[in-house]
């Protein structure tokens, strides 16, 4: 992640860049590091995976607010607008961004991943020491630049994920879970999982739900249905996800063009792009560029703790 220290104070704050997150939509990242607040909502094509190891963060999402304290963890669709707004001095978080081809190759229960794409937040304190341990080798393993230590590392990530399920959590929602038949469906996870795959290797291009569900040898109007039951949102909002993440980062470079950055990210044109970013940070890109370079010439002060 990249950091800005402001010119006035010394507290560091998140931003996006072209080496993190934002930046990289397809690719499985780990962390292990305190967490710096956040200026403004940031949104990312991953299942974000927080655990709080020390001190104590506050999130402000798009609907709902929560706090964790040492020793819990979370799960969120990083694909709403979400924001860091407050972290103690002693914070300490480890955890990882899920992208969907990952995600959904998980053995969670369909009320757990439908209501995560759906925007909810599952909390659980159901961790132990082995989970610092544990995700802090994780991390070590992941950019250890061995790639079996790093393969080791994702596949134990993922069966601890898994695990969250099996012992006390609780999501955001009041909404009663129905656990009747609650198992997951490998087969269309697996084809879900593919066509996640086809749209990270080919987002950047033009590219239509026949070519999507070609890749996973579907039918397009299955493949259609099947994506949007899974994951809330259709194949087109998540190809466009994807570039809106890229262009974001993007937008963070020294003397970016909006024009330029819109043909880089996969947009056919300058008002489609308009219009898709506006639609999810609620502001031009013109703006957000504008916005978020104001961070390093506000004062310290300006950001909770």
């Amino acid at each position: 992640m990249n950091l800005a220290e402001s010119k006035v104070g010394t507290r560091a704050i998140y931003q996006p860049g072209a080496s993190s997150i934002e930046g990289l939509p397809t690719a499985l990242q780990m962390f292990h590091a305190h967490p710096p607040v956040m200026a403004m909502p940031h949104w990312h094509a991953q299942v974000e995976v927080n655990y709080v190891m020390r001190g104590t963060v506050h999130y402000r999402m798009s609907d709902h607010e929560f706090r964790l304290n040492a020793g819990e963890m979370c799960l969120f669709w990083g694909g709403q607008p979400h924001q860091m707004d407050e972290s103690s001095d002693d914070s300490l978080y480890a955890g990882a961004h899920l992208p969907l081809v990952y995600f959904f190759r998980l053995r969670l229960p369909i009320s757990v991943s439908s209501r995560l794409m759906k925007g909810e937040t599952l909390l659980t304190s159901a961790t132990d020491a082995a989970d610092s341990e544990n995700f802090t080798r994780w991390f070590r393993y992941a950019n250890s630049g061995d790639p079996a230590k790093a393969q080791h590392a994702v596949d134990e990530l993922l069966l601890r994920i898994e695990r969250i399920a099996l012992e006390p959590y609780s999501m955001t929602s009041q909404a009663a879970i129905n656990l009747d038949g609650d198992h997951p469906y490998p087969h269309s996870s697996r084809s879900v999982a593919r066509m996640c795959d086809f749209i990270a290797a080919n987002f950047l291009h033009d590219i239509d739900s026949v070519d999507i569900a070609r890749a996973a040898d579907l039918h397009p109007k299955y493949a259609m249905n099947l994506f949007k039951r899974s994951t809330g949102m259709t194949l087109s909002k998540y190809v466009t996800l994807l570039r809106l993440s890229r262009a974001q980062a993007m937008l963070m470079s020294e003397g970016a063009n909006v024009l330029q950055v819109a043909m880089d990210s996969g947009f056919g044109s300058i008002s489609a792009f308009n219009k898709s970013f506006r639609h999810i940070a609620g502001m031009s890109p013109s703006d957000f560029r504008r916005d978020i370079r104001l961070v390093t010439t506000m004062p310290s002060g300006a950001f909770r703790n």
